[in-house]
């Protein structure tokens, strides 16, 4: 059986604005889903699934189901406020979602089989998606996952601070934990992070960093859904709390229930998380299929 790729792409744009998950930066209009897509489909994943919101339901069948029939087998889901386990009921006052761990969880019910996870606004490249799909379809222990890691030099930003998951791997390159690290900025005279104190973290750049490319087995739902809903008893309360997928996964890892195996790429990460980061992107693809990475139509 094929590994899915599923697709979180309910977020909104807030630094960008507007849904950058549908802005075309490709020569012949693409977006950066379509090359996410066009790089899974020749990696060998069978069935890409999306996550999104009911108020881009029309514009996403328009921009992707259609053209895309035939091609590859799309299928998608809402993530909604209300769709929780048990009785939990969100308060009338929360207008965002849930988080990435919650976004997971809404797609159980299609997801079979061994799969992968990325964000809709980010460009992984063509390895990083061969990486993962040989991962999902070679490892055979059901409660190993993966994380492909990128250099954190590879992930930034020209044009202002950016949030990322600093992980700490042992000598099997499993991951230990992934540090959230705030407010990372490339400067001319280096990479730096505030610190507490008033001080300053500088960083090499060769930090091994997760962009939320990840290969789950189906196991990883029940393990999801407890930590969702110690989350939910939590932080019900707080209109604002959000659960991200390795804050779901830390305690599990500590435990030794589950591994997390970190994949290194040499790829270098690109995206839209300000309106001024686009013309790179969109030059950065062009340039790739002047090189014949892509062909300028992709399908």
């Amino acid at each position: 059986m094929k590994p899915s790729l599923l697709v979180l792409a309910a977020g909104m744009g807030t630094r960008y604005g507007g849904d950058k998950q549908l802005d075309k930066v490709g020569p012949a209009g693409q977006t950066i889903i379509d090359y996410s897509i066009y790089d899974a489909a020749r990696a060998g994943f069978g069935k890409i699934i999306f996550v999104i919101r009911r108020d881009i339901e029309e514009q996403f069948k328009t921009s992707f189901m259609k053209p895309l029939q035939g091609n590859v087998h799309i299928d998608y889901v809402f993530q909604e406020m209300d769709n929780l386990p048990g009785d939990f009921k969100p308060s009338p006052d929360r207008t965002k979602p849930w988080g990435t761990s919650h976004a997971i969880l809404v797609a159980r019910d299609k997801i079979k089989e061994p799969f992968g996870v990325i964000n809709s606004d980010d460009y992984y490249g063509v390895n990083s998606f061969k990486t993962l799909h040989d991962f999902l379809v070679n490892d055979r222990d059901d409660k190993n996952y993966c994380i492909v890691g990128y250099k954190m030099g590879n992930t930034l930003s020209d044009h202002g601070h950016v949030n990322r998951g600093v992980c700490r791997i042992n000598d099997n390159n499993n991951l230990v934990n992934i540090v959230e690290t705030r407010k990372i900025e490339k400067r001319p005279d280096g990479i730096f992070a505030p610190a507490e104190r008033g001080m300053e973290v500088e960083f090499t750049g060769d930090e091994i960093v997760s962009m939320n490319l990840f290969g789950f087995k189906p196991t990883c739902f029940s393990y999801l859904e407890e930590e969702f809903i110690n989350f939910i008893k939590r932080s019900a309360g707080d209109i604002n709390a959000e659960l991200d997928i390795p804050t779901s996964l830390d305690v599990y890892v500590k435990q030794g229930e589950i591994s997390i195996k970190v994949l290194m790429t040499e790829e270098r990460w690109f995206g839209v998380t300000y309106r001024e980061d686009r013309p790179f992107v969109v030059s950065s693809l062009q340039d790739m299929v002047d090189n014949g990475v892509y062909p300028e139509k992709l399908w």
